[in-house]
């Protein structure tokens, strides 16, 4: 395998099975990308309530979300970035609702691994810099979203 995830599951509602899909897509993406081996993520699956807590301390959005990606490799001010032979690249972390991916999938009338796998990878996307801020990063990467998923085989 290409990365190394540390899943957590807060709901303690997902299946082994569940995890090893959502580990094997996200390697798909990552050999897609092109992304280094042995690079470090975390994924979480958390409650609607803890994921409007995250929502609202660190993007000032007080509402739950489906997925919030926290990038490592994003610097901020005064933060020193850490180099070496044998430093692994530490990508961050993924946080999804897993009650907000359960509703997503009925409305979106998909299954909800489909949803799983498609939050998965909008977050992986985050971490490596991608963004729909505006039209063009949108499309870019939505429409790259789509592909990896069409790609290994999770489709609508």
């Amino acid at each position: 395998m290409n990365l190394v995830i540390d899943f957590l599951d807060e709901t303690k509602e997902l299946l082994e099975n569940q995890f090893e899909e959502i580990e094997a897509l996200l390697n798909y993406a990552a050999v897609e990308q092109k992304v280094d081996e042995g690079s470090e993520l975390s994924v979480t699956f958390v409650t609607n309530d803890r994921i409007q807590e995250i929502n609202r301390e660190y993007r000032h959005k007080d509402a739950a979300t489906d997925v919030i990606s926290f990038a490592m490799e994003e610097l901020g001010e005064g933060e020193i970035e850490l180099i070496g032979a044998d430093t692994p690249r530490v990508l961050g972390d993924i946080i999804i609702s897993v009650a907000k991916a359960r509703e997503q999938a009925e409305e979106y009338g998909h299954s909800f691994m489909r949803e799983l796998g498609f939050l998965s990878v909008h977050g992986f996307l985050h971490l490596l810099g991608y963004d729909h801020e505006t039209e063009e990063e949108e499309k870019e990467m939505f429409s790259l979203q789509k592909e990896i998923l069409d790609a290994y085989g999770l489709t609508r």
